[in-house]
């Protein structure tokens, strides 16, 4: 009874914070909307090459063969061309001249312009096998995820992605933060003197984070469906599961990092310190595909990298757990640690 009681307190607490409970809820639904519309399949602009005068005029060829391509060719004098490469406009140049053509890459701009240069390097081939008489055949692309379960879909990848970037925010900043903002202001010290049993005024806070994040898994499984079409593809169990693991592990965290703080701005300091790498590496926005392989191997040590992957496997492949039992290792590693931290550094004054 006072443990449900404390829960209600929580809740009731929790509410009143009408702009902290917006932003909890309403900021990974506008980046889920956000990004999954930007790069919806289909929504990805043509690129542009800039294509000099001389160099339209040395490959007619070449320029027939882009048509085929999503490269739009911009013809530009050198002038032109210059001005605009000047001003950092331009990813990918082709330019004519006495010792033949030749294909510029902004550094600025290196991924689009990597990708403009494959591009035209490929219709440089089928232009000359078209010179020679022969058809160029490419092999058909297909876009699927790992499990085969459906084609790739950015918003479907963004999704887990963004439940775990929950479990982390929820763990070091409406658990860690908040326990430092008591200790601080001494509202610990007037609750070890009043009846409530400790133990229940920390379960009131678990169970209260707890049913948020569900709450907010919740809200964003039912704008994936609503928006993208994205739909939970193996069982809801297990997905449960990997989701109460989560908040089990950064609840924990949060725990631990607030037992090394006496004041907000401290912990805030030593927070960042974990939630920046692990926002920024663990894959929530993108994969670490073209990142150094040392660097692809170091991420699995944070928790957060191995437990996205777990639950991309649950929830866009139809996948068990079996092939993640590593990973999940790992997480489950990092909480208890982080809750035998807690428990030795927790205290009331």
């Amino acid at each position: 009874m006072l443990l449900l009681r404390q829960f209600i307190i929580e809740w009731k607490l929790y509410s009143r914070d009408r702009v902290a409970m917006f932003w909890t809820v309403a900021f990974p639904v506008l980046m889920l909307l956000g990004f999954g519309t930007i790069f919806r399949p289909g929504a990805t602009p043509t690129m542009t090459l800039v294509v000099t005068t001389q160099a339209a005029e040395a490959a007619p060829g070449l320029l027939t063969a882009l048509e085929r391509m999503p490269v739009k060719a911009l013809k530009l004098t050198p002038a032109e061309a210059e001005a605009r490469w000047r001003k950092g406009d331009t990813s990918a140049q082709l330019e004519g001249g006495p010792q033949g053509l030749r294909l510029k890459v902004n550094n600025y701009l290196m991924m689009q312009g990597q990708m403009v240069a494959q591009l035209v390097q490929e219709a440089s081939l089928a232009d000359q096998m078209r010179r020679q008489g022969q058809e160029a055949r490419f092999l058909p692309v297909v876009l699927e995820s790992p499990g085969h379960a459906h084609a790739s879909n950015y918003a479907a990848f963004l999704l887990p992605g963004l439940l775990g970037l929950n479990m982390l925010t929820m763990g070091l900043f409406s658990v860690g933060m908040v326990n430092v903002s008591y200790r601080e202001k001494g509202k610990f010290r007037r609750l070890a003197v009043t009846p409530l049993p400790k133990w229940v005024f920390l379960a009131g806070q678990v169970l209260h984070r707890l049913t948020v994040s569900f709450a907010q898994a919740a809200i964003l499984l039912l704008v994936g469906y609503l928006f993208f079409g994205i739909a939970n593809q193996g069982s809801y169990l297990l997905l449960a599961l990997v989701l109460t693991l989560g908040c089990a592990c950064f609840m924990a965290m949060g725990f631990a990092l607030s037992g090394f703080a006496r004041t907000s701005e401290g912990y805030g300091a030593i927070s960042n310190v974990f939630f920046f790498p692990m926002m920024f590496l663990s894959g929530v926005y993108f994969t670490l595909d073209s990142a150094p392989r040392w660097l692809q191997q170091a991420v699995i040590a944070l928790p957060l990298s191995p437990y996205l992957k777990a639950l991309r496997a649950v929830f866009n492949d139809g996948a068990n757990l079996s092939e993640h039992g590593l990973g999940l290792a790992v997480v489950a590693a990092w909480t208890a640690g982080c809750f035998l931290i807690a428990v030795k550094k927790f205290s009331w004054a």
